[in-house]
């Protein structure tokens, strides 16, 4: 027998006779529940406040007028409350329009959103822009108002690009704002 193999063996006879099962699985799960801590640290919160312009790293984008007030790069904009994807606004487009190369889908869903500047709810038609593989930039994912499979024209989850030319490849969403929203009684 080699000197390494007399070597291993003593340290496994030592390290076995010393040590019992449980305190091994006391070892493992200690690790395994360590590993799964790890995501939860602040690291990634810390790196993506370095990168200035906001959340989205893009410079604010505002429509100009008083009445449509918010940040367009941003998740928290009043017209994205029931939106699922990337935002047109860091992808090269706006909260209207679809970013150059693409084609909006004519199959939409549609959510009902609270504007803050003057209070009134408006209707709101999500668009997914297609054409072109996925912007990767700004995911936005608010679920208000998100309705079962069962009401797909209320649901964020399917994939609207089916309806386009340019088939199934998803780039990102727009926000138009189709009216007011009638009043609850």
């Amino acid at each position: 027998m080699s000197t390494i193999d007399r070597f291993a063996e003593r340290a496994v006879r030592m390290v076995a006779g010393r040590t019992s099962r449980r305190s091994l699985l006391t070892l493992i799960g200690g690790a395994i529940t360590g590993a799964a801590v790890i995501p939860v640290l602040p690291v990634s919160r810390a790196v993506a406040s370095t990168h200035g312009g906001g959340k989205s790293g893009l410079p604010p984008q505002s429509s100009g007028n008083p009445q449509d007030p918010g940040d367009q790069t941003q998740c928290d904009y009043w017209r994205y409350c029931a939106i699922d994807g990337f935002l047109c606004s860091c992808c090269g487009g706006t909260a209207n329009a679809c970013p150059p190369g693409t084609e909006m889908s004519p199959i939409t869903w549609i959510g009902t959103c609270l504007n803050p500047a003057d209070g009134r709810s408006y209707i709101i038609s999500y668009n997914d822009c297609c054409g072109k593989s996925s912007c990767g930039r700004c995911l936005c994912n608010r679920n208000e108002s998100d309705r079962p499979m069962v009401r797909p024209q209320a649901n964020n989850d399917i994939n609207w690009c089916l309806g386009t030319e340019s088939g199934s490849i998803y780039n990102c969403s727009t926000a138009v704002i189709l009216g007011t929203a009638l009043e609850s009684q």
